[in-house]
């Protein structure tokens, strides 16, 4: 009987010690956030947005998520693809490729495409020549923001493919389908979910990128500054409504990411459980 007091006692404080480190890491400076954001009423906080950097930031960031995302998309699943369904040599090392993003600080990312395409770097004058900028410029930003995001689809959708394994492709193989209908009909619809998941990750990380294009991107408030850097930049400006302004969006991204993660993991649960009780 005292064991099993001692067990309870201990899982609760556990629990204790987990609910106030979330709050003390994560729910105190988010609620704290917000709070700086909406404090002056809600017409002060939509005046942040006449600001025309704020805005440029805005479309900055959302055409470089444009880009970058369905790059990363198809990357990925063609990635998937060869990892998942084949087996050759060097496949160890493609896989420890595809995870470096993970593994190398987005500053060194960012300072290693500056060594590589800035003015003095490797490929520098011969684009200097052809009158072409990469660094301090959208490209940059979105060879930058595609180096952090690369793995995210690719990690999601190989566990489902080789969970799946390949019958069903081969069957219709067999049928006559041809390898676009075999993509579309039946390996699309079982991974579908994956995928899903892969691209809304890839989308907030691209979206919330600091350190990787703050290197490329020269942080030029009004032209190469996207969101995040925008929220450095005015708050140490002392423009702290426009800078928290700016933090709620990237907040909201944030939560509209797990809401929509949620749903998926729910709906794949529900999806299991029914393809069960059929069977």
């Amino acid at each position: 009987m005292p064991t099993k007091r001692k067990s309870v006692t201990s899982k609760w404080l556990l629990i204790f010690v987990g609910l106030a480190y979330l709050f003390l890491i994560l729910l105190l400076p988010a609620v704290n956030v917000f709070y700086e954001a909406f404090h002056g009423g809600i017409a002060k906080f939509l005046e942040s947005f006449k600001d025309a950097d704020l805005i440029q930031a805005i479309l900055l960031t959302v055409i470089v998520a444009l880009i970058a995302v369905p790059l990363n998309t198809i990357f990925g699943l063609c990635a998937a693809w060869v990892l998942a369904r084949n087996r050759f040599p060097g496949r160890a090392l493609f896989l420890s490729i595809l995870d470096l993003p993970f593994s190398v600080s987005p500053i060194v990312a960012g300072l290693m495409l500056v060594l590589l395409y800035g003015r003095n770097g490797w490929f520098g004058p011969i684009l200097q020549q052809a009158n072409i900028k990469i660094i301090f410029a959208l490209p940059g930003i979105v060879l930058a923001t595609a180096f952090v995001t690369m793995p995210f689809v690719a990690r999601e959708v190989i566990p489902v493919l080789e969970e799946m394994g390949s019958q069903q492709e081969e069957s219709a193989r067999i049928l006559g389908a041809n390898d676009w209908q075999i993509f579309w009909r039946i390996i699309v619809p079982n991974i579908r979910l994956a995928l899903i998941y892969g691209v809304l990750l890839t989308n907030a990380r691209a979206m919330g990128e600091f350190g990787a294009v703050a290197v490329v991107s020269g942080s030029i408030l009004g032209q190469t500054s996207t969101l995040p850097i925008y929220v450095e930049q005015a708050y140490k400006d002392y423009h702290t409504q426009s800078a928290f302004a700016a933090a709620v969006i990237l907040a909201l991204l944030g939560v509209f990411t797990l809401i929509i993660k949620e749903f998926l993991e729910r709906k794949g649960q529900l999806h299991s459980h029914t393809n069960k009780t059929n069977y």
